[in-house]
């Protein structure tokens, strides 16, 4: 039987109160309605429509949680069967502005990092795929060798590993331009001046066997590429697209296409390369050396807090700052251990939910548990965890938090890290096919810690009230 989106929506404004409504607006999977009187509304009679995973307040929004593509559905019949509704529809980038400095930050962070994501996730998967092709086990069964693999077709293998992270200083430029207002083509323009081939190469200047050396101004200033410098570029990028948007504001109209352009870029050149790319790499090289410190304490305690820490972060949408992070360890360092042991809380929230659901006696929890599990095993974690784990009490998310901190320890001990971002639970086993080691022990450790989170949570963490049908 079709979903029937309008009358989602009718029943949704009905428990509500079309009154009680002050704006209207959604994320991704959340309805999010700004009320009077967030005491009127009965969570109950919410939850039990159709399609409804689950109900929180937060920031001063009573958030329904559909998930992915409902979400957009009901909201759309909302608005075209209701015209009282449908003129208090509110910007989400405007909703966003609210909340304190710290979270508008690093959702600022995340909107300059996700665009560029799918390049970065495409370069990981043919990173892993170039290593499963030139294994020599793999290469045995064809009878050959990577010896015998013509120089071309290494080049091009080459050409599709390493281009993103040649020019990543490029891309955050011109996502960092494009999200503060600035022309995305002069970001552009000013990250490949930071990486420019007249520049000396940083890892070939890294590399004290290359004999490269940086170029020195004015007798003390080290002047090099900023190949895989993160932090350099992203604060280029904000500086000079509010420096555009100043000097568009003043330069007359008739100057404004020419000049612009040349004093930002003249501008934000010489600044990076002479002022802010030194002084940021030494910072950036510090945060990479503290990060990776505390992934490799001894005897797994660093995996231990990053896996307990992430899903907290997730509870309060701080761990978007997690993004710029894996985006400066895979630059500086070619892997992201992070997200290795972030991954681990997916694992077990899936399985906090499929146990909740299939033991449970009330249908629409059966439902509800099921559709946020495998919308979960996708990715999107939001209908399982505001949906099921926290909605139950605090017995499921001990459940989870514990599973999800026992295999970040186990990965930290292992050594496993990914070559990307940006695949979850299913899908992302797929960063770990570079090396026969790190997948088959990544995606031991993701089962055992989804068996051992459906365990727990089927015989000690399944709350009374759905074990009554209704």
């Amino acid at each position: 039987m079709a979903t029937d989106y309008k009358k989602i929506g009718e029943e949704i404004l009905e428990v509500v109160g079309k009154d009680n409504i002050l704006t209207i607006t959604h994320c991704a999977t959340r309805l999010r309605l700004e009320v009077k009187n967030r005491a009127v509304i009965d969570d109950k009679k919410i939850e039990q429509i159709d399609q409804v995973k689950g109900v929180f307040f937060n920031a001063g929004q009573y958030q329904i949680i559909l998930g992915t593509g409902t979400v957009n559905k009901v909201y759309d019949s909302i608005i075209q069967n209701d015209k009282e509704i449908g003129n208090k529809q509110a910007d989400l980038a405007e909703v966003k502005k609210e909340g304190n400095p710290i979270k508008r930050g690093i959702r600022t962070l995340a909107d300059i990092f996700i665009p560029i994501i799918p390049g970065i996730v495409a370069t990981g998967l043919f990173l892993g795929l170039k290593g499963v092709v030139l294994n020599e086990a793999f290469l045995e069964l064809f009878g050959t060798s990577a010896d015998n693999i013509p120089e071309y077709i290494l080049t091009l293998m080459s050409v599709l590993t390493d281009t993103v992270f040649a020019f990543l200083p490029a891309l955050i430029c011109w996502s960092a331009f494009k999200k503060f207002g600035g022309t995305p083509i002069i970001g552009f323009v000013i990250g490949l001046m930071l990486v420019s081939p007249m520049l000396p190469n940083a890892y070939a200047v890294a590399d004290i066997n290359s004999g490269v050396e940086p170029l020195i101004a004015f007798g003390f200033i080290p002047i090099v590429g900023y190949q895989g410098s993160v932090l350099t570029a992203l604060v280029i990028g904000i500086v000079g697209a509010t420096f555009e948007k100043f000097l568009r504001k003043r330069m007359p109209d008739s100057l404004d296409l020419m000049f612009t352009p040349f004093f930002v870029i003249a501008g934000m050149m010489l600044m990076g390369l002479l002022v802010l790319g030194p002084l940021l790499h030494f910072i950036e090289d510090g945060l990479v050396y503290v990060v990776e410190g505390l992934i490799h304490v001894p005897l797994g305690i660093g995996g231990l807090i990053i896996g307990f820490i992430y899903p907290l972060a997730v509870m309060t949408g701080m761990h978007h700052l997690f993004i710029m992070i894996e985006t400066t360890l895979l630059a500086s360092t070619g892997f992201n251990p992070l997200i290795t042991l972030c991954a681990m809380y997916g694992f077990a929230n899936a399985a906090v939910c499929f146990a909740i659901s299939i033991k449970a006696k009330n249908k629409n929890v059966k439902v509800i548990g099921t559709s946020a599990g495998i919308t979960q095993l996708l990715g999107v974690s939001e209908p399982a965890l505001f949906g099921i784990t926290l909605r139950y009490g605090t017995k499921p998310l001990i459940v989870m938090l514990a599973c999800s901190a026992l295999g970040g320890a186990i990965l930290s001990m292992l050594g496993i890290q990914a070559n990307s971002y940006g695949l979850a639970v299913i899908l992302s086993p797929l960063m770990y096919i570079y090396d026969s080691y790190q997948l088959f022990s990544y995606v031991a450790v993701g089962i055992a810690t989804f068996v051992v989170a459906f365990i727990c949570t089927y015989f000690f963490a399944v709350p009374q009230e759905v074990m009554n049908a209704e």
